[in-house]
């Protein structure tokens, strides 16, 4: 492996571990958690995501297990496995960056590609819920607005509306992060 292969390497694996933290850090720490039973919205809880899924499959995959580490310590369990479905929609999006970058270099493209996430991320989260929802292992909350509000409107729409602004919050801290990396690269 060759000098700059091994510097890069090295940076990108800073890099996952730094948005790990931050990851785990927001659901600890953030004053900014809504919770409307059966739904939690962590304001910027998937921006350490998103920005992994801009750098590289790898750094997306790394970040999402470590990010659902931080709703593992701190949610309940069908919050956390959510999170830990964030690898689904990172994986994807991260493998079509790879392949076409010019997915996020424009305004009409970039808002494309933030709704094919949206909509991932929460048939994602629509999906590990069902099971929980149907096995009668969620709060009363759950059921007393019935499956249709509580799974599909607050879960499905509601993490489709959370994805959204997560994702543009990351996209304008990704901007000129990018350009310093490609510097970091070059020197």
């Amino acid at each position: 492996m060759s000098r700059t292969n091994v510097s890069s390497a090295v940076t990108n694996m800073v890099i996952a571990a730094l948005l790990c933290a931050i990851g785990i850090i927001i659901p600890l720490f953030s004053p900014l958690k809504i919770i409307l039973e059966p739904m939690s919205f962590t304001l910027a809880s998937h921006v350490p995501t998103f920005l992994a899924m801009f750098i590289s499959p790898v750094t997306a995959i790394f970040v999402s297990i470590g990010t659902a580490i931080g709703f593992f310590m701190t949610s309940p369990i069908v919050i956390a496995f959510r999170a830990l479905s964030h690898i689904v929609f990172a994986l994807i999006g991260s493998f079509i960056l790879k392949k076409y970058p010019k997915y996020i270099e424009s305004f009409n493209k970039t808002w494309l590609f933030n709704i094919l996430m949206a909509l991932i991320h929460a048939v994602c989260e629509v999906l590990v819920v069902v099971p929980f929802y149907f096995q009668n292992a969620m709060g009363a909350g759950y059921y007393a607005k019935g499956f249709m509000f509580s799974v599909i409107l607050l879960v499905g729409v509601g993490t489709i509306v959370h994805s959204m602004v997560d994702f543009i919050i990351a996209y304008v801290i990704y901007k000129p992060i990018k350009k310093l990396m490609k510097r970091m690269a070059v020197a």
